[in-house]
């Protein structure tokens, strides 16, 4: 990041944003990619835009106090950080987890924008979510919650103005409870408002499956250009939630063979393949955890270590960010991948795609990768907006044809830029620059 406008911009950024870390994280790599963006594009300078893009249009921090099951009152905080609608209405999930802070949702936020411009689909870039924990709390408790985060959150949504989703700890079960609360306060049924949603009211077929699919689907696509497929790939994937497991479905689809996954107590190791009805029974309908996978099977559970250590082919990051780092990159490298792309948000630290494209491996960022979920939204925004409902095979063939689109377009921007194959470049100039042109022709708002 050389340019004297990025470094000094960067700067600026740090200092308006103290102890945010993931966001410094989450500029800084974007900022890695535009110094001949900013050489070419000189009007990008004169218009302010990159420090108007690091600047959020809107930022929301609330109280969200609720009863548990004994009666006593908690007290939570939610966050709603509304980064760009140049391109159209907010759009990005909400995340329910102890780590949530402002600094983990403006990054998200940030490379919302980009992923969202990505897709080709008239959609901002937004996140938002809690400090609040799902997991074991009964139902009514989640329920509870849910009514006292949108009670607050509500007056800043709608289907033109801002459509959350879900992230990690936000299923079909809480956008329900979501979606509930805003039609009782609004008296609107007002389908557009969130996506996620079940299929009986409003919801999308394949907006489960996408992350997941979208990232296999993405995989294939760089594999295609020395060659090769997803067919008898030995892969590994982290993580055991909403994105891996429909990774684990898609990469199964097409052939290869998943011998390992994880969740946040350790990670199961399975020679002849993972069984995904197994894994989708346990975690999906017992919400278990993966050492009960492993009794009664030929396979081996671990709380040691790193899931990086299984030898593989290729390797789906798909849990959280920052969770790939730099002896992870190493111990992949030595085992001899051909491919990382991640499924999850800003899962691999710097040093680990440092690593990783140094040594020649195929490396999908995030944003490109992973972009299939926020697609699927739009997509189900398209429904809600015509009052129709698509066939599975009809969605999954828009998915397919958009993840194709994004990588082609990744693909074609970092050749034009004298990078061929460099898919951090390519994302990150091609979202920066759809954004940009959108900013400019708008004026400064």
């Amino acid at each position: 990041m050389p340019h004297p406008t990025l470094v000094a911009l960067y700067d600026e950024v740090l200092r308006r944003n103290p102890g945010e870390e993931e966001f410094h994280q989450a500029v800084r790599e974007v900022f890695t990619s535009l110094d001949p963006v900013i050489d070419k594009h000189p009007e990008y300078t004169d218009a302010a835009v990159l420090r108007r893009l690091c600047e959020p249009e809107r930022q929301i921090i609330f109280r969200v106090p609720w009863h548990d099951d004994q009666g006593a009152v908690q007290i939570n905080r939610g966050f709603r950080v509304e980064f760009s609608s140049a391109l159209g209405p907010f759009k990005g999930g909400l995340r329910f987890h102890p780590s949530v802070y402002l600094g983990i949702v403006k990054f998200l936020g940030f490379e919302q924008i980009f992923k969202n411009a990505l897709t080709g689909m008239p959609i901002g870039g937004a996140k938002g979510g809690s400090d609040f924990d799902p997991r074991g709390r009964s139902d009514g408790e989640v329920m509870r919650f849910c009514q006292s985060f949108m009670t607050e959150l509500y007056r800043y949504l709608g289907e033109y103005t801002d459509v959350p989703a879900g992230d990690i700890g936000v299923g079909g079960r809480e956008i329900g409870y979501l979606f509930g609360q805003y039609k009782r306060i609004t008296n609107r049924y007002e389908s557009g408002v969130l996506t996620g949603k079940g299929l009986t009211w409003g919801g999308s077929r394949v907006r489960t499956e996408a992350t997941g699919y979208g990232t296999v689907l993405f995989t294939q696509e760089m594999l295609r250009t020395r060659g090769q497929s997803l067919e008898g790939k030995r892969v590994v994937v982290s993580g055991s939630g909403n994105v891996a497991i429909y990774a684990v479905d898609k990469l199964q689809q097409l052939g290869a063979t998943v011998v390992a996954c994880s969740d946040s107590d350790g990670y199961v190791v399975e020679e002849g393949g993972l069984d995904l009805d197994a894994l989708r029974e346990l975690k999906e309908v017992r919400r278990g955890r993966l050492s009960d996978y492993a009794e009664g099977r030929d396979a081996s559970y671990s709380d040691r270590g790193s899931i990086w250590e299984v030898p593989c082919d290729i390797a789906l990051p798909c849990a959280t960010q920052n969770e790939l780092g730099l002896e992870d990159a190493r111990a992949l490298v030595r085992s001899g991948v051909v491919a990382v792309a991640e499924g999850a948000n800003m899962p691999c630290t710097p040093d680990a795609v440092r690593v990783l494209t140094e040594a020649g491996v195929l490396f999908g960022p995030g944003k490109a990768a992973n972009a299939g979920g926020v697609a699927t939204s739009a997509l189900e925004m398209q429904q809600n907006a015509s009052r129709d409902s698509w066939s599975f095979e009809h969605a999954e063939a828009r998915l397919t044809e958009i993840m194709v689109d994004v990588h082609e377009r990744c693909a074609e921007t970092a050749e034009e830029y004298g990078e061929p194959g460099n898919y951090v470049l390519g994302a990150n100039v091609a979202g920066f620059r759809r954004v940009a042109d959108a900013m400019i022709a708008l004026g400064t708002i």
